[in-house]
């Protein structure tokens, strides 16, 4: 998921706090009225005279619903907690297995119980298919599934993914720096640094993208995190410093792939903000060119330019 999530630039904002995390036994169905009867010695199993069983049985003491037990008026139930709302999640779309998860996925999965995989696997696999047009739905469903397998750097790194396109950036921070600790990846690196330009430390995003893996990454994630340190460079109010990223960039290189693309863009729309219109207006056009999934508004720019300057 991490290399699908960099094409997304946060503005620079502010993100929330993190949610509470963790579930309890009782999201699963909640407390049930004992009718006032006391447990007896035995541990809590029903007395031998009939009476009512108590809340609590023998396999663990876990709030459980059985037989027998009586549900309170919807007027008397409480509302759900923070944490157990957050444990059952969204309603989870019936044709979802948790087959539709990508095999290595699934495969860091199998240290759990079969169901409970099963469950966590639904909800992975529901924010992926969310994640564009509801991420803060999608969010909510990582949440779900950190809940119940925290422990696990995928549950960990779709959380700061789905934190990151719903833009709870302090939550995404601190969720991909779990995953890294984890698994040692450091494919989040961009992602990261772009979550500390969002919440107004540039300096932070400087020293990520200075990271020496960066220069071992492919050339989207590389071209990420130029974008992303050339981004902190202009939040500073260093535009010259800004370009001359930019200019170390493969800016001229022949691939019509989204990341030349968008190093086209943030160097002409730098430019411009740099008051070198006729340079900015050259690169729109430059963008234009290889833009075929308008990926930008390169044209209405170059538009406006040359209107400006007639």
């Amino acid at each position: 998921m991490a290399e699908e999530r960099r094409s997304q630039r946060p503005p620079a904002r502010g993100g929330s706090k993190p949610p509470a995390r963790g579930g309890t036994s009782s999201s699963r169905g909640g407390k049930p009225d004992t009718g006032g009867g006391k447990p007896d010695s035995r541990g809590g199993r029903p007395d031998a005279r009939g009476g009512k069983p108590t809340s609590r049985d023998t396999r663990g003491g876990a709030d459980r619903k059985r037989e027998g037990d009586w549900k309170r008026p919807r007027e008397e139930q409480r509302p759900r907690t923070v944490d157990q709302a957050e444990y059952d999640g969204p309603p989870l779309p019936e044709e979802l297995t948790g087959q539709e998860l990508d095999r290595a996925v699934i495969n860091q999965l199998k240290g759990l119980p079969e169901k409970l995989a099963a469950r966590v696997a639904r909800h992975l696999a529901a924010a992926g298919m969310m994640i564009d047009d509801d991420a803060e739905t999608a969010y909510r469903h990582t949440l779900a599934a950190r809940a119940r397998a925290s422990r696990i750097a995928i549950v960990r790194e779709a959380v700061g993914e789905a934190a990151y396109a719903a833009g709870h950036y302090s939550v995404a921070l601190a969720e991909l720096r779990a995953a890294k600790r984890m698994n040692g990846a450091t494919a989040y690196l961009p992602m990261m640094a772009d979550c500390h330009r969002a919440l107004g430390n540039p300096e932070q995003s400087l020293k990520l993208a200075k990271s020496p893996s960066v220069a071992n990454f492919a050339p989207d994630a590389k071209a990420e995190m130029t974008l992303v340190e050339a981004g902190a460079r202009r939040d500073m109010g260093q535009l010259d410093a800004a370009l001359r990223t930019l200019e170390l960039a493969p800016l001229m290189s022949k691939s019509r792939s989204p990341w030349v693309v968008r190093l086209r863009y943030a160097y002409a729309d730098t430019l411009e903000v740099a008051g070198r219109e006729a340079d900015a207006l050259a690169w729109f056009h430059r963008t234009n060119a290889i833009d075929s999934e308008q990926l930008t508004d390169a044209a209405e720019r170059a538009e406006l330019l040359e209107k400006r300057n007639v």
